[in-house]
């Protein structure tokens, strides 16, 4: 299901916890937390950033709360008023393992329960939801889905009430909508970097085994401005065989090459594909005639057997 929605990233705050630091711009795994949560949402048709401006790896709307600093309320109207879809993807930007897999969990949730409508037990009311929110046993308001019209009604009256939102709870909001609660696709997405030592503990996670890889590629491809699908474990193939048929230089030589001649053959995963085949077949080549000369003695002919004309 194709989903359009645009998308509300909350990146200010005080951070107290962590000594005032600017926490969206601190790294896991060689990426900011922002760009993380970012790359997440890489096809809301709209992205507004609620925060200072700061380097990010692709282009976003920026607005400030009022004041600056105002807290999560303030920072959601700011950003509501920039967005124009009726959906509208809610998120801080603290997340350092979310990824599009849940953000399609909270649409397919929100688009879901409008379409199928309110049954006759249904909580959540005539018209259906309000939107869906991440509740992995904590409610997570700022990792969820929601129509822009509830979210505008209800800034109205708080604004109506309170004059402004800044400063207030942002439950004062979210105790009037009816919410749909989902899991997560995987239960570390739900994780946050509040404190040091989950940040530290985040770092630590992404070097795990059967981890580290896909996450060195997917900062690497970030960092280089590429937009692709990599067969790793092709590649990783590849290098193995020219390792072992030629020398150990030549693996990282080779993939550099295969590279180079897919970009010059049109960039798309099948010109990777192809070149590493290539490749491929000449390191196998390589390594049977090694395997010939070592059985020739290293002559690199066969061997006269008995018999042989001398001359």
């Amino acid at each position: 299901m194709t989903h359009v929605y645009e998308a509300v990233v909350i990146a200010g705050g005080a951070a107290r916890r962590l000594g005032g630091t600017d926490k969206p711009a601190l790294t896991v795994g060689g990426r900011t937390l922002l760009d993380r949560v970012l790359d997440a949402c890489a096809d809301a048709a709209r992205t507004v950033v609620v925060g200072p401006r700061r380097p990010t790896a692709r282009p976003v709307d920026w607005t400030r709360e009022e004041p600056p600093g105002g807290g999560p309320l303030a920072a959601l109207d700011a950003g509501l008023r920039r967005t124009g879809s009726e959906t509208v993807l809610v998120l801080s930007a603290d997340l350092p393992f979310l990824t599009s897999a849940t953000v399609r969990v909270l649409l397919d949730a929100l688009c879901a329960a409008h379409g199928a409508g309110p049954g006759p037990e249904d909580p959540d009311g005539p018209t259906g939801p309000d939107g869906a929110i991440v509740d992995d046993g904590r409610a997570q308001p700022l990792l969820g889905a929601y129509r822009a019209e509830s979210l505008r009604r209800e800034l109205a009256l708080l604004a109506a009430e309170y004059g402004h939102p800044a400063n207030l709870p942002l439950r004062l909001l979210t105790d009037e909508l009816a919410l749909r609660r989902v899991v997560p696709a995987r239960p570390e997405e739900a994780r946050d970097c509040d404190t040091w030592e989950e940040l530290s503990s985040a770092r630590s996670r992404i070097r795990e085994h059967g981890r580290v890889l896909n996450e060195w590629m997917t900062a690497a491809k970030a960092e280089l401005g590429i937009d692709l699908d990599v067969d790793t474990a092709a590649l990783l193939d590849l290098a193995r065989d020219a390792a072992h048929g030629v020398a150990r230089p030549a693996a990282p030589l080779t993939t550099f090459l295969v590279g180079y001649a897919a970009a010059r053959a049109g960039g798309g995963p099948e010109d990777v594909a192809g070149a590493a085949r290539k490749a491929a077949e000449l390191a196998r080549r390589w390594a049977a005639e090694a395997e010939g000369r070592e059985r020739a003695g290293g002559s690199g002919e066969p061997r006269g057997g008995e018999g042989t004309d001398a001359g």
